[in-house]
């Protein structure tokens, strides 16, 4: 069990630096839809849709490909291929990109200078994927910690000042410095100028990294790490196809006049499945070298098992507490009341990202046998589920459409993962208990919010009454735990 207990610290600190860092959402999101208008608000949430697709490409599966071969191949060696990569297709991208941005703003619809500050976050971001993969590597949890929560400190920070104080500032002072750098009506370019700020001050600090390496490149290392990297950059372009192209796809397919206000909407309503991502999203990065690491122990099968298990367990917790609460979450997160009329597709959002999570527990099948197609292959169908589903379901349904597009597309890849698992990589998972668990969440989820919203008194007794389930059908093996943690 002590595995368990390295497993679970690991996660925590991941968590934090997950967590930490995302929190700022709380801050950022009421901040935007307080200052910007739906319409404003859209065009930001378009843009950062594209760079989650262009985070994906621009790092093409070397993160993945980086933890895989670090263990078996020599850890230098993978250390300045893969960086060397990553830098020269970095600087690549740069320089087309800069001479192309003229007709990349013109095919987006977005204002070119947006589309500059855009290009450079891209690329500072993608120079610092093999550092923080290193520090994740040889087991350094707090520095990436520290690393990560001071980006978004800075980015925050940055935020609030060109925001809130500098109108007043340059106001009060228009002949100083404060006042020359106030632009009137240039909020979402003081959004992308703190990303960039905050972007280039993190490169700077993990910049020692590229002075360490050997600068040696490997071609024979660095076509198998591209082979098994490749799969995975589909598998994550298809992600961000289910992730965000929603957005873009309201953007295109609604008429021009209501368009970037529903893709507003939406978004806003969309933060409020921050917490099962913040849940899942540590939970994968405290767990993705753990399973490389004890790939090779005797009751590996098992362990993965058991850690399903919790994770579902969890995160049904987390499922049903957001969804009965989700009223007051609102408040906080979205104060402008124009963008509550969204709050239908909350519960789906949040179902989606936890279908979402099992999934990446469940992938482990196809990472540990070498089989990353398949993970590409299942990531395409999502992606044809969430293309198929939006092209159909908008025009009549708006942004619910895309709702229901999303935890489609991720309950199918759930469901096939599990069934090819079975076959590729058998693993023993107590599928009494995980279904139980996971549906008991979601009908007294659904009932909750659809029947008897914002009754509390319902609502905090369906969780107690859950608990007291979870309590019943896990009280010896949790006593196990942690008597031999």
């Amino acid at each position: 069990m002590s595995l368990f207990k390295n497993l679970f610290q690991q996660t925590a600190i991941y968590g934090i630096a997950t967590v930490v860092p995302r929190m700022f959402s709380f801050v950022l999101t009421p901040l935007y839809t307080d200052i910007l208008p739906e319409q404003e608000y859209g065009e930001v949430s378009i843009i950062f849709a594209w760079i989650v697709l262009f985070n994906v490409v621009l790092a093409y599966g070397m993160e993945t490909a980086f933890f895989r071969f670090y263990t078996n191949e020599d850890s230098k060696k993978v250390q300045a291929t893969s960086t060397i990569s990553i830098f020269w297709t970095s600087i690549v991208f740069l320089g087309a990109a800069l001479l192309g941005r003229n007709y990349l703003a013109e095919a987006a619809g977005i204002d070119v200078q947006y589309i500059t500050y855009t290009i450079w976050v891209l690329v500072l971001d993608a120079l610092v994927i093999i550092p923080f993969s290193k520090l994740r590597a040889e087991g350094r949890p707090l520095l990436y910690a520290v690393v990560k929560i001071g980006n978004v400190a800075v980015n925050l920070g940055l935020n609030v000042f060109f925001l809130l104080y500098l109108p007043k500032l340059a106001t009060a002072q228009p002949d100083t410095l404060l006042g020359a750098m106030y632009v009137e009506n240039f909020q979402i370019g003081y959004i992308f100028i703190s990303n960039l700020i905050a972007s280039l001050l993190t490169f700077l600090v993990l910049a020692p990294h590229y002075f360490r390496i050997s600068w040696q490149f490997d071609k024979q290392l660095w076509a198998k790490m591209m082979r098994y990297s490749f799969p995975i950059m589909i598998a994550g372009i298809a992600f961000a196809i289910n992730e965000t192209f929603d957005r873009i796809l309201l953007h295109n397919i609604l008429p021009e006049n209501i368009a970037e206000a529903e893709v507003g909407v939406y978004s806003a309503c969309y933060k409020l499945a921050i917490f099962m991502t913040l849940f899942a999203t540590a939970f994968r990065l405290g767990i993705e070298p753990f399973f490389f690491s004890h790939a090779k122990e005797k009751n590996a099968p098992q362990t993965y098992a058991m850690i399903t298990r919790y994770f579902v367990i969890f995160g049904s917790i987390i499922l049903l507490v957001v969804i009965v609460f989700a009223d007051l979450l609102k408040v906080l997160i979205i104060r402008n009341e124009s963008y509550w009329e969204g709050m239908a597709v909350v519960p789906l959002i949040i179902m989606a990202n936890f279908f979402l999570g099992i999934y990446h527990n469940l992938s482990v099948w196809y990472k540990l046998s070498d089989k990353t197609k398949m993970g590409a292959y299942i990531s395409i169908i999502g992606a044809i589920v969430t293309l198929g589903l939006n092209f159909a379901l908008i025009p009549k349904y708006s942004y619910m459409g895309s709702a229901v597009a999303t935890i489609s597309a991720y309950t199918t890849m759930m469901v096939i993962s599990y069934i090819l698992g079975n076959k590729y990589y058998p693993i023993p998972y107590d599928m009494k208990k995980i279904c139980g668990y996971l549906g008991l969440s979601i009908a007294l989820s659904l009932v909750c919010f659809y029947f008897f919203r914002e009754n509390y008194f319902v609502g905090v007794a369906a969780i107690v009454v859950y608990a007291g389930f979870i309590y019943i059908n896990e009280k010896a093996t949790l006593l196990r735990i942690i008597k031999q943690g």
